[in-house]
């Protein structure tokens, strides 16, 4: 399951620019509303789209790969083969 850490990466942009990142800030910049940052920072299930991840790369000076993270299946298997 892909995870999203976007409460990791708005703590990495403040650390690097010296701005804290609001949800409010970002859902600004973004173009995305409030609740759905919300959600991907809160709800491990949320699926979203590759354009989300890509506005939020693009606001928080990031790549993908600090954004999302590759979790454990139940079971311990992080993917098939």
């Amino acid at each position: 399951m892909l995870r999203v850490k976007l409460r990791e990466a708005m703590e990495s942009y403040r650390r690097r620019t010296g701005v804290r990142m609001t949800y409010e800030l970002l859902a600004k910049r973004t173009g995305l509303a409030r609740a759905t940052l919300e959600s991907l920072a809160s709800r491990h299930t949320y699926n979203t789209r590759l354009s989300t991840i890509e506005k939020l790369c693009i606001a928080l000076e990031c790549k993908p790969g600090d954004l999302l993270e590759l979790a454990d299946r139940p079971g311990g298997a992080a993917h098939e083969n």
